[in-house]
């Protein structure tokens, strides 16, 4: 599934485990969790339903600065983020954003494009990792 630059993966467990796979695999590669939001806790709170749906800001200034050097308004969609979610039909899904979109949509494509393709394999990555059947 592909919308707009977002790229979602089913994940092969439950969005609980997704979300503590995450949060392990971003330790791991030396990523700082900034935010963790939790919108089905916040439906709640508001005496509304919602399926789990939570949100992970994450990223590194290594990465992120550069982008930001080439186009500053690219901050807007930076630190990276992720969304871990559950369909209707019960499936999980890991959520998040093509950095190469994110280039293009903030005309920087060209001048950052090896920086993408770094931010992207290391999303795909990721995004294998935390959604694979293994445990």
């Amino acid at each position: 599934m592909a919308i707009d630059g977002l790229i979602s993966l089913r994940s092969q467990v439950g969005p609980k485990q997704t979300a503590d796979r995450l949060k392990a695999e971003l330790q791991a590669r030396g990523l700082t969790l900034f935010a963790q939001i939790d919108h089905a806790a916040g439906a709640a709170g508001a005496g509304l339903a919602l399926r789990p749906t939570e949100l992970f800001v994450f990223g590194n200034a290594k990465g992120g600065t550069p982008l930001m050097q080439a186009a500053q308004t690219i901050g807007i969609d930076l630190p990276l983020k992720a969304l871990v979610w559950q369909d209707e039909a019960g499936d999980c899904w890991f959520s998040y954003n093509d950095p190469a979109w994110l280039a293009e949509r903030h005309g920087v494509a060209e001048a950052t494009g090896q920086v993408t393709a770094n931010m992207s394999a290391l999303l795909e990555a990721i995004a294998k990792a935390v959604t694979s059947g293994g445990a």
